[in-house]
């Protein structure tokens, strides 16, 4: 008979395996010597020991399924249990039921992960929702249509959560989605429409603008061109395709006019240029009547300068009051030396002007006379009253004498 610390065999040939439950027969030998038999269920141990080891790192370093872990388990234990080889089974049962536990551990650890992750997967596709809830009301057409398609992307990415809930969360993304094409359809069909209705506008516009491009009737033309331009601008944008023509077509026939015009004024202003310096000329002429000496030959003078000037055309408009001015003055000074000439020649106006003197003249002599009588008499009282309307009167005197002198008398 042939024994170790954990086996032995008998004469018959029988192996046995000692655990803590007994000895348990592994097999029968008889093909060669115990220590051979013995040997042979030693190797069927240590295959089982690294086994076991492999499936412990297996379950530690990878992502093995707890099901397929717990397979595998159950398979090298049916194989410990059948005592098929020579060695500590009891030891092999005790890292079997530790790797159990592992797998359990790490079965709800994987559990509460994946519920973690499912909570995260369910606040992120709810975030997702309702972020496209809000964009679905947005009219900024372009970054909210891209925002949305990039939420999609994200929501990909996301894990499934359990089937009700994902087909609720999704519902409503889907229709946020939907709500905002169709917004955005709507805007532009109606955008398409207001801008048809702009290209028509101004197709109106750029025609009366070419029909106006050959005009001279400057102001009015000008003005209705002022129009014309508010007028495109209030018209909105149409087509793009159509707009740039449109606005090159417009313009072009704005310019035609507007160089046209500026050609003919810039002729005006060269001709008005020459004829303010031909009247600051006359103007220097006609001053030097003044002071008029001679009525007559200053009367003379300054008509021949003013039909000259007459005969003149515009001048700047700006230059216009000073030069003018400046003729007026000399008018003026010569109408008013013939309002003197007619004053102190007028027979009719000469003899109102004696008889009024004459007539003051009595009156005061006259209450000169009563003060003198009266300051006689000592009624200074009347005297001083008498004195203040001779003051009256006399003042009155000066005057038409001094009106008399412009006679010459």
């Amino acid at each position: 008979m042939s024994s170790d610390p954990w086996g032995r065999v008998d004469e018959t040939g029988t192996v046995y395996v000692r655990t803590a439950d007994g000895e348990q027969v592994v097999g029968s030998w008889q093909a060669g010597s115990p220590d051979e038999a013995l040997a042979y269920f030693e190797r069927k141990y240590e295959g089982l020991v690294v086994e076991i080891g492999l499936l412990e790192r297996r379950v530690k370093t990878t992502d093995l399924s707890a099901k397929d872990a717990m397979a595998a388990i159950d398979h090298i234990r049916e194989q410990v249990d059948a005592h098929h080889a020579v060695g500590d089974l009891d030891a092999l049962r005790v890292r079997l039921d530790k790797l159990v536990e592992t797998v359990d551990k790490r079965r709800e650890e994987r559990k509460a992960q994946r519920a973690k992750q499912s909570d995260e997967a369910r606040h992120s596709k709810e975030a997702l929702v309702a972020e496209a809830e809000e964009l679905a009301q947005s009219d900024q057409w372009r970054a909210a249509g891209e925002r949305l398609r990039a939420l999609v992307d994200t929501w990909k990415g996301l894990p499934r959560l359990d089937r009700k809930s994902d087909d609720e969360l999704w519902h409503r993304f889907s229709h946020a989605r939907s709500a905002f094409s169709k917004r955005r359809k709507a805007h532009f069909a109606q955008l398409d429409a207001q801008r048809e209705e702009a290209r028509k506008t101004k197709e109106k516009l750029v025609a009366e603008a070419e029909a106006l491009s050959g005009s001279t009737d400057w102001g009015p033309t000008a003005a209705r061109y002022r129009e014309l331009m508010s007028e495109w601008k209030a018209a909105g944008r149409a087509q793009r395709e159509h707009e740039d023509d449109l606005w090159n077509r417009f313009r072009g026939a704005q310019d035609i006019f507007f160089a046209a015009r500026s050609s003919v004024f810039a002729e005006r202003d060269a001709e008005q240029a020459e004829n303010l310096k031909l009247k600051e000329e006359l103007a220097q002429e006609a001053e030097k009547i003044l002071p008029v000496t001679d009525l007559k030959a200053a009367r003379a003078a300054f008509r021949a300068i003013n039909e000259r000037w007459e005969a003149i055309g515009h001048v700047p408009r700006d230059a216009r009051p000073k030069v003018e001015g400046r003729m007026h003055a000399v008018e003026r000074a010569i109408q008013e030396s013939e309002e003197t000439e007619w004053r102190r020649t007028n027979p009719e106006a000469r003899a109102r002007a004696e008889g009024l003197t004459g007539q003051l003249q009595a009156a005061v002599d006259k209450l000169q006379g009563q003060i003198e009588a009266a300051r006689a008499a000592g009624n200074n009282a009347k005297a001083d009253k008498l004195q203040r309307e001779l003051d009256g009167r006399q003042a009155l005197l000066d005057q038409a004498l001094k009106g008399l002198q412009e006679f010459g008398g």
